[in-house]
């Protein structure tokens, strides 16, 4: 029923009035999804110490807003022409790509909350690309998010989603035959394949596949940031990561932890600060969230 709604409303709102509304429906969420919020909170407190507790909330609002016009104008990427979807977004910083055409490419896209839109987007104009996912509990909204992923095609075929389950074998394969990896390494996913490095100060758990597939593939690292500016939204590539990776996977990491931070720090409410991102803690350190 969600999804049959969201479907008419995008049959019935133009990317501007579903922008609109969503933020309005963000800015009532953040008043009924109390637990998210509590969650949002603690992060703010970690990452923000400098902010008081009218700062944590009006950020954490405006967060809200963002979020929600990203989840209705996501749909424009679900079900949206080929045009409509390149007429809600557009690319910058192109010239970062052009030496690298035909190498191994890893896109880093932290979670910003344009992430699934500028996905759609990247595939819309470089297909095929590879991408992880994490596996959601219900494989109608699943298999919703799989469909907008790799919807549109190029020359190469379709893009190609694996999930975390999968393991990276695939992920390798595909980046050794030319497809961009779209990846998004900045979220907790337990203490597996994970050390801890500093993310605005705290240890948290950070996996380190970006510097081992980056090495396991010769691959170059370009980050990829997508934004709400103004009524649209900008995907960004920045300048390929010189003298990576190192020997140092710890350092590696960091510098990725470090690179996130500096964008976050740009536009703090669009990261999504709804993951429990402090979650898994050093051995017998007291977690932050609560039981």
């Amino acid at each position: 029923m969600g999804i049959a709604l969201l479907w008419l409303l995008w049959r019935l709102l133009p990317a501007g009035a579903l922008g609109w509304l969503g933020e309005e429906l963000g800015a009532a969420l953040y008043f009924v999804a109390r637990a998210r919020v509590r969650v949002g909170l603690t992060n703010l407190r970690l990452c923000f110490p400098e902010l008081d507790e009218t700062g944590r909330h009006s950020l954490l609002r405006a967060h809200f807003r963002a979020l929600g016009r990203a989840t209705l104008q996501e749909t424009v990427s679900w079900w949206g022409s080929h045009d409509e979807v390149e007429g809600l977004t557009r690319l910058e910083g192109l010239e970062h790509l052009a030496p690298h055409k035909g190498k191994p490419l890893i896109w880093l896209a932290p979670h910003f909350v344009g992430l699934n839109i500028g996905g759609v987007r990247v595939t819309a104009a470089y297909a095929p690309i590879v991408s992880l996912y994490a596996s959601i509990k219900n494989p109608l909204i699943e298999s919703l998010m799989l469909h907008a992923r790799t919807r549109f095609s190029g020359a190469g075929g379709a893009s190609e989603m694996y999930s975390r389950q999968d393991g990276i074998k695939p992920v390798l394969r595909a980046i050794k035959k030319g497809l961009p990896f779209y990846y998004l390494p900045d979220m907790d996913y337990g203490p597996r394949d994970a050390i801890f490095v500093p993310f605005f100060g705290i240890p948290a758990a950070t996996i380190t596949g970006m510097s081992r597939i980056a090495r396991a593939t010769g691959a170059v690292v370009v980050p990829c940031i997508t934004r709400q500016e103004g009524g649209a939204y900008v995907t960004r590539f920045y300048p390929a990561w010189e003298n990576f990776p190192t020997e140092d996977i710890a350092a590696d990491t960091a510098r990725m932890n470090a690179f996130i931070e500096a964008r976050i720090r740009e536009t703090p409410a669009q990261y999504f600060w709804l993951h429990k991102r402090f979650k898994t803690r050093p051995q017998g350190e007291q977690g932050y969230y609560g039981s």
